[in-house]
């Protein structure tokens, strides 16, 4: 049988690591990868849907849209954040996860 030793500051080093990886492997880590207002065909190519979708949100009450560019434009961050408290699975299993994080996705 095998025993392994690890000091606990080198495994949190480890997993913090393995952790900071992935998200900077994630589409969605950082609005870095994305305009920091979105247009309606950027907006439709960064969620994968159509036109028709794409409207329907633009249009609803709780969606983060700014309309005095002459264009809809949508905030990367704000998205973020809607898509979050949007997110049923969300609300269910992190509660309280990005408060402590101090902010939002």
């Amino acid at each position: 049988m095998f025993k392994i030793e690890v000091n606990p500051s080198e495994l949190e080093q480890m997993i913090m690591s393995a952790v900071q990886k992935a998200l900077e492997q994630s589409p969605f880590a950082s609005s870095q990868t994305h305009p920091t207002l979105m247009d309606k065909k950027q907006l439709m190519e960064f969620l994968k849907i159509g036109a028709t979708k794409a409207a329907e949100l633009l249009n609803r009450e709780d969606f983060p849209v700014i309309r005095e560019f002459g264009h809809p434009r949508v905030p990367f961050h704000s998205l973020m954040a809607w898509i979050d408290e949007h997110t049923e699975w969300v609300k269910a299993n992190a509660k309280g996860f990005w408060e402590q994080r101090g902010g939002v996705a």
